[in-house]
C-alpha cells in the first residue's frame, strides 16, 4: 500500500491507484481465509452430540478436496439408487416392507448427508441457511414415513408419494450433474470457492446455464404443497387414527414454504442485481 500511495504522489490516477489496493486487499482477504480453514475448530452441536469431541478438521487441501469430491460421489450415486427404487416400487411392485426399506434408505440417505454436510462445513465449505436445515425436515419426514402403518390410508398416499420419491430423485440427478459443471467452470475462472458444494435448491452461482432447471424446482415445490394439502384432507376423515398423516403434511409443508421462498428470493436477488449493472451501463 506504501508503493502505491509513492505511485499517486508520482502522478498515477487516484482510481489507478485505488484499483490496485482493492484488488490486493482481496488477494489478502483470500490468503487469510484459506489460512483459516486449516486452523482447528470447535465441532458444531450436531457434531458434538453424533462424534463427540472428535476433531474432523483435514489438514491439506488434498484432503479437503478428496473428502469433497466424495461426498459429492456419494449424493451422486444414492439419487441415482434411491431414483431406480422409485421406479420398481411405483410401476412393479406393492409390497409394504419394500416400500420401508425405500424410506429407511431416505432416512440414511438425508441423515449421512447431515453429517458429512456438518463435516463440509467446517473445513471451509460454505453451504448454510435453509439447505442444510432441510436435509434434516427430510430425514425426519422419511422416518414419520418409515413408521406409517399399512392400510387403507397408506394405500391411498402410497403410489403419490412413490411419484413424488421418483421425480426429485430425476431432478437431484440433473442438478448434481449440471451443478457439478458449473462449479468446476466458476472454480477455474476464481468466481467460486474450491469447497462449495452441489445443493437441492436454486443459488445465484447458477444462474448462468442452469435456470432450465428453474420449471422443474418450481414443479417440485408445489407438488410438496399439494402433498401436504392431500394428507391434511385425508386427516380430516372419520376413520383417520394414524399420527403420522397429520406429521407428514406439516413436513411437507414447511419443505414447500421454505424450498419456494428461498428459490423465488434467490431469483428475485439476481434478477435485482442484473437490472441495476443494466442500469449502470
Amino acid at each position: 500500500m506504501s508503493s502505491l500511495v509513492k505511485k499517486c504522489s508520482k502522478g498515477q490516477s487516484e482510481e489507478d491507484v485505488l484499483g490496485g489496493i482493492k484488488e490486493k486487499i482481496k488477494m489478502q482477504t483470500s490468503a487469510l481465509l484459506e489460512m483459516e480453514a486449516f486452523l482447528p475448530r470447535k465441532n458444531g452441536l450436531y457434531l458434538s452430540l453424533v462424534l463427540g469431541n472428535v476433531n474432523v478438521t483435514l489438514l491439506s487441501k488434498q484432503l479437503k478436496f478428496a473428502y469433497k469430491d466424495e461426498y459429492e460421489k456419494f449424493k451422486l450415486y444414492l439419487t441415482f439408487i434411491l431414483l431406480l427404487f422409485s421406479f420398481t416400487c411405483y410401476f412393479f411392485t406393492n409390497y409394504r416392507f419394500l416400500d420401508a426399506i425405500l424410506n429407511f434408505l431416505l432416512v440414511w440417505y438425508y441423515c449421512t448427508l447431515t453429517i458429512r454436510e456438518s463435516i463440509l462445513i467446517t473445513n471451509g465449505s460454505r453451504i448454510k441457511g435453509w439447505w442444510v436445515f432441510h436435509h434434516y425436515i427430510s430425514a425426519f419426514l422419511s422416518g414419520v414415513m418409515l413408521t406409517w402403518p399399512d392400510g387403507n390410508l397408506y394405500e391411498i398416499f402410497r403410489n403419490q408419494f412413490l411419484a413424488y420419491s421418483l421425480y426429485q430423485s430425476f431432478v437431484q440427478c440433473l442438478q448434481c450433474y449440471y451443478q457439478s459443471g458449473c462449479l468446476y467452470r466458476l472454480r477455474t475462472l476464481g468466481e467460486r470457492h474450491n469447497m462449495d458444494l452441489t445443493v437441492e435448491g436454486f443459488q445465484s452461482w447458477m444462474w448462468k446455464g442452469l435456470t432450465f432447471l428453474l420449471p422443474f424446482l418450481f414443479f417440485g415445490h408445489f407438488w410438496q404443497l399439494f402433498n401436504s394439502i392431500s394428507l391434511f384432507r385425508m386427516a380430516q376423515l372419520p376413520d383417520s387414527k394414524e399420527w403420522q398423516v397429520l406429521l407428514c403434511s406439516l413436513c411437507f409443508f414447511i419443505l414447500f414454504m421454505g424450498n419456494f421462498f428461498t428459490t423465488l428470493a434467490v431469483v428475485h436477488q439476481k434478477l435485482k442485481r442484473r437490472n441495476q449493472k443494466t442500469k449502470i451501463l
